[in-house]
């Protein structure tokens, strides 16, 4: 794997959201990330039981931030090529391709994830 470093352009996926970013220190095993784009809004609900309603506490999962940084393990990180997107743009773009995933989606879990997809964009959008 090749080595990456400081200033260099990634996609990152952490948790289950992916995203465009720029690596801005060296850790042992992680980098840490600065957001720069989102390329997959994070799934709803809980990690550890996914697609699944019936859990005690039903995650909202909010996209990282803009120039937030995230400590990100190492084989989740691959070199970025391409053109950078707007955050706010690439924001609206991973939303809205969640959104019509869920509503091709009949189960409990999708419709709960609407509702918070509804409630995070009333925020991210104001």
């Amino acid at each position: 794997m090749a080595e990456m470093n400081i200033g260099d352009r990634v996609t990152a996926i952490y948790k289950t959201g992916k995203y465009i970013g720029e690596i801005t220190e060296r850790r042992p095993q992680h980098y840490l990330v600065r957001v720069l784009a989102v390329a997959k809004h994070p799934m709803q609900g809980d990690l550890h039981n996914p697609k699944d309603a019936e859990v005690g506490f039903f995650h909202e999962r909010k996209a990282l931030s803009y120039r937030e940084q995230a400590n990100i393990p190492e084989k989740m990180v691959k070199l970025f090529e391409g053109e950078l997107p707007d955050y706010t743009v690439s924001l609206r773009e991973a939303a809205s391709k969640l959104r019509a995933e869920l509503e091709a989606d009949d189960s409990a879990w999708a419709r709960q994830s609407l509702r918070n997809l509804d409630s995070l964009e009333k925020d991210y959008f104001k």
